[in-house]
């Protein structure tokens, strides 16, 4: 006998997602967001956390593609 993944009624449940169960990831996320945000728009300036050019070669391209002056 063959078993389907469809009711016999042809309709399925979709469970809706708690917020409670969302907002840590969407936390992580938007604090991972805001640090590569940093990395790009701002590091290699006033507020330097890493000395070098290292990270100023690293995301250049990133830099000038979203808009921001580096030079």
């Amino acid at each position: 006998m063959a078993q389907s993944a469809v009711s016999a009624t042809g309709t399925s449940e979709i469970t809706p997602i708690a917020a409670k169960a969302i907002a840590p990831w969407a936390v992580f996320f938007g604090i991972l967001m805001l640090v590569l945000l940093y990395f790009v728009g701002a590091e290699q300036g006033a507020t330097a956390l890493i000395s070098g050019e290292g990270v100023h070669e690293w995301v250049h391209d990133g830099r000038h593609l979203l808009g921001f002056p580096c030079h």
